[in-house]
């Protein structure tokens, strides 16, 4: 199993970009997903968090500017991100329950200029 980010990139504060992240060599839905993100010298950090209810939370701080997502058909989780402020700039993981497992995918680099 494989989860494949993409969407990241450098944006504008006030811009948006929406991550995916693609799971391949499963047959199996992501029953859950979460998006992280870390910047240097921290800890990696949950972001969003979507159950397999459907049920989705966010940090305060992303809240009302970010969505996350998934589409069972296309076994891809997504994060849209909205009005991007210059302190999101980070690398940004997701990290999906496939089965009875959890998987990490690469990082993608955020960059927000102000």
């Amino acid at each position: 199993v494989q989860l494949q980010a993409s969407g990241g990139g450098l944006v504008q504060a006030g811009g948006s970009l929406r991550l995916s992240c693609a799971a391949s060599g499963v047959t199996s839905t992501i029953d859950a997903i979460g998006w992280y993100r870390q910047v240097p010298g921290k800890q990696r950090e949950v972001v969003a968090a979507l159950g397999s209810d459907g049920t989705a939370d966010y940090i305060p701080s992303v809240k009302g500017r970010f969505t996350i997502s998934r589409d069972n058909a296309k076994i891809t989780g997504y994060l849209q991100m909205n009005s991007l402020k210059p302190e999101d700039t980070a690398v940004y993981f997701c990290n999906a329950r496939i089965g009875f497992s959890w998987y990490w995918g690469q990082g993608t680099q955020v960059t927000v200029s102000s």
